[in-house]
């Protein structure tokens, strides 16, 4: 029998000291046991004030240059089909999230390569002007002097829909040179594993710098040990989830949530031509296949400029096509339960407005891997049920859009645009006032570019404190300085 694959990092702690609580996978017919620990709160409590300790005498000494050499040596590790680590991605990932192994490794390539050195370094001057403000104090354009101090202990509650997720947030922590511990979720807890097996084997002082812990969802007191110890949470899931960890964090630490989010994408007439259509229906597709509609950038609606040479029904079938296309390449995994009647029921929905004659067609069998809704009046936006469906909307102008998306502010983020650059451009100054906080091109809505502001925010300005050397503070200073009582008369 096979042993099980034990995930965690647990710096000073012993296997046998650990309790063992065992989550089982399987997909496209393998299956997978994975042991994550089980920590008392005592372990839980004195697991993060180690982590914050180390963390003070070495992260915190090493130039943010430093720390990018040291994660670039990790992702290039990543990258590399050949290496160990790679390998045992590419075996476990598939079983566990039950994508489909091609779309697992080219996904990997495509998200890692967004944190090599150059991307890193253009990720801090994104929101740094000057990087060295994380390393030392430096002049501020007011007088004085400033730096930026990150967390001494930075909590990271992770999500498990999307594969390789805990990526951003664990580099974003290195950068800002926070001690981390990190909570896997119970739908994916190996590939935190992994990316800190790569960054200890690369740089071993960091093994006491990063926890890799577990606990069950609704485990309030194991929450509390961590979250008590924090000066700051990150935390990754749907609304509901982002509520309860909000209400077990200290008021005195800072929580920054990210939950549930909704995208769509808006093609115009210039990307409907008989050359640029396919094409324009080959991305979208990618758009939606990619991660299964699991994350919170992926499309369920598309809004379709009527006046190209190809109709927004006629791109609809295009699209049908490229779904079916992508599952012969790309077959979507195994739905669960729940998931399945999603699916079902806004399928059955849209089969209702096709057959009460409200100018809605289905695309589609019933027992396709995908489905595509075809509307020729605007439909408000909302979710499909994800399985690859997704609703196409006729519209006469894109600018008619806008109003649809008005009473969903607080979900948007992650537009997809075909469109010529002025309309680019005045559709960019309204989307961005109803709520949209990312606009990207079709087909890329699902690659963020390193550094993106995610939900409109600042990945690394928002986890550090700005301390300020005034500069009545450097006079004052002056004037007790020894060379102060030499001055000529």
């Amino acid at each position: 029998m096979t042993m099980p694959w034990a995930a965690g990092h647990l710096p000073g702690v012993a296997a046998q000291e650990v309790a063992w609580h065992t989550l089982s996978f399987g997909a496209a017919g393998e299956r997978l046991e994975v042991n994550v620990p089980l920590l008392t709160t005592a372990q839980l409590r004195a697991l993060a004030r180690r982590v914050r300790a180390a963390s003070a005498q070495h992260l915190k000494t090493l130039p943010v240059s430093r720390i990018i050499a040291i994660v670039d040596r990790a992702i290039a590790r990543l990258l590399d089909p050949q290496d160990p680590v790679r390998r045992e991605a590419e075996r476990l990932l598939p079983i566990v999230s039950g994508f489909d192994a091609e779309m697992v490794r080219l996904g990997l390539n495509g998200f890692a390569q967004t944190f090599r050195a150059p991307q890193l370094h253009r990720f801090v001057a994104e929101d740094f002007a000057n990087p060295k403000l994380l390393d030392e104090f430096q002049p501020a354009m007011k007088g004085g002097f400033v730096r930026a101090f990150g967390p001494d202990l930075l909590v990271h509650s992770w999500a498990g829909n999307v594969p390789a997720l805990p990526l951003w947030s664990l580099v974003c922590g290195l950068l800002v040179k926070a001690g981390t511990v990190g909570k896997l979720p119970s739908a994916e807890p190996v590939f935190a594993t992994l990316f800190v097996k790569l960054l200890v084997e690369v740089h071993p002082p960091l093994a006491d710098c990063l926890a890799i812990v577990w606990w069950p969802g609704g485990d309030a007191a194991s929450a509390e040990a961590v979250f008590g110890e924090a000066d700051t949470v990150l935390a990754y899931g749907g609304n509901e989830a982002i509520a309860q960890v909000r209400a077990q964090v200290p008021v005195t630490s800072r929580f920054l949530g990210y939950g549930h989010k909704l995208g769509f994408g808006l093609i115009a007439r210039a990307a409907l031509d008989a050359q640029r259509g396919p094409a324009t229906a080959r991305v979208a597709a990618h758009d939606i296949v990619r991660y299964e509609q699991q994350g919170c950038y992926s499309p369920h609606h598309f809004y379709v400029e009527r006046g190209g040479r190809m109709a927004p029904r006629e791109f609809a079938l295009h699209l049908a096509a490229e779904l079916a296309n992508l599952q012969r390449r790309f077959p979507r995994r195994a739905l669960a339960l729940e998931e399945g009647a999603a699916v079902s029921g806004w399928r059955q929905s849209a089969e209702l407005q096709a057959l009460a004659g409200a100018g809605c067609e289905l695309f589609g069998a019933a027992d396709a891997a995908w489905t595509v809704a075809c509307s020729e009046q605007p439909q408000p936006l909302a979710p499909t049920g994800g399985g690859r469906g997704i609703h196409v909307s006729a519209v006469d102008a894109l600018e008619e859009v806008v109003p649809l998306l008005a009473p969903h502010a607080r979900f948007l983020q992650t537009v997809g645009i075909a469109a010529t650059p002025q309309q680019l451009h005045s559709l960019a100054e309204s989307l961005g006032r109803v709520g949209v906080t990312r606009i990207a091109a079709l087909g890329a809505m699902t690659a963020p570019e390193a550094g993106w502001h995610h939900d409109g925010r600042f990945n690394l300005l928002d986890l550090v404190r700005m301390v300020e050397i005034e500069a009545s503070a450097e006079r004052a200073a002056d004037r007790l300085a020894p060379y102060a009582q030499e001055s000529l008369p």
